[in-house]
């Protein structure tokens, strides 16, 4: 059964009156799949497409966005559109039992709402959030391009989008199961892979890199060697004052842009500073650790990415730079494991 909630009469006129806005149409189903983590550890997930993170939203400030989403698992899911104001569209916020009924197995349900707020928001389940969002990867990058962008903004040549998460092994293969309370964090990750088993970021000099930072489960202490940072976006907001820092901060739900001048040639390991995270299943140089390289530098014999099978679109940057839309993202695909194969996702990306 499709279900769709009326529009408020002030959310009507809102719609009407923008009459600048983009309508964007997109689909996401919800399949249960396995996600490698890191060798030996494949967790399973509720994936957005199929896929951890969910695919890359990208959308224009103003732009009126309508997402079905298909619920294709065994247990009930919603989504919240974190840092949406949904203005006259409260039963758009995707809180169960509060907004809308929670999106029952086979069923599906359809948003609808103006993309009022800019930056780096997010989309997650909202139902048992400790286990949803905390365990099973249910979260992606809704990214909406201001009207205005700032001076900085302007001058970025490169993007990247950095999901930080967390994962307990003794819950990650049992459905409906969280360990809350004194559940063990031991297997962490950037975009769903722990190091080594993630990527570089290959960069040039000269470049203008935008980081966006996510961190959806656990904190984060984020540090890149050889530069300092500019950050110039809390939560989607621009700063009024940037700030420089070597060391970023990031709490649970939030968000930070950072801007890098790429002028240190060279290869730099990026990591976080809270050291239980640097590890996956107990072993140290693993979890949420990750290289930047310049073109141009040398490798040496000894370094561990000499020879890697290259995935560009690993942190979105590839994506980032397509035309506005809903970007599925091969790397981040799961594994179906009744059929051993891809899953299946929606039919088509939307506009």
């Amino acid at each position: 059964m499709n279900k769709i909630l009326p529009l408020t009469l002030a959310a009507a006129c809102f719609f009407a009156l923008n009459v600048h806005a983009e309508f964007r149409q997109f689909e996401l189903t919800i399949e249960e799949v396995d996600l490698e983590v890191a060798p030996g550890f494949s967790p399973k997930v509720w994936a957005f497409n199929g896929q951890v993170p969910a695919p890359l939203m990208r959308v224009k400030e103003g732009d009126e966005i309508e997402v079905t989403v298909f619920n294709n698992t065994t247990l009930t899911h919603t989504i919240h559109w974190h840092g949406i104001y949904q203005t006259g569209t409260w039963q758009m916020d995707g809180v169960p039992e509060v907004t809308q009924p929670a999106i029952e197995p086979g069923d599906s349900f359809v948003y609808r709402f103006v993309a009022n707020k800019t930056g780096s928001l997010w989309y997650h389940c909202h139902v048992n959030t400790a286990e949803h969002i905390d365990l099973r990867g249910m979260w992606g990058a809704l990214i909406v391009d201001p009207k205005e962008p700032t001076e900085l903004e302007k001058e970025v040549t490169k993007e990247a989008v950095l999901f930080f998460s967390s994962w307990d092994s003794s819950v990650a293969y049992t459905y409906g199961e969280n360990a809350v309370p004194g559940r063990e964090l031991d297997y962490f990750s950037i975009n769903g892979k722990s190091h080594p088993y993630n990527q570089p970021l290959r960069v040039k000099e000269g470049d203008v890199l935008r980081m966006r930072l996510y961190a959806p489960t656990s904190p984060v202490a984020f540090h890149l060697h050889g530069h300092d940072v500019l950050i110039t976006h809390k939560d989607g907001t621009a700063l009024p004052h940037p700030y420089w820092a070597d060391v970023v901060p990031i709490q649970p739900g939030e968000r930070y842009d950072i801007i890098v001048r790429m002028n240190n040639p060279g290869i730099w390991m990026v990591h976080d500073h809270i050291e239980e995270n640097t590890t996956a299943g107990g072993k140290e140089m693993g979890g949420t650790m990750m290289v930047v390289e310049y073109e141009g530098i040398e490798k040496p014999d000894f370094y561990m990415w000499k020879d890697v099978e290259f995935e560009p679109d690993f942190y979105m940057s590839e994506s980032l730079a397509k035309p506005h839309g809903l970007h599925d993202i091969e790397v981040f695909k799961g594994v179906d494991p009744t059929l051993e194969r891809r899953p299946r996702t929606s039919s088509g990306h939307g506009h």
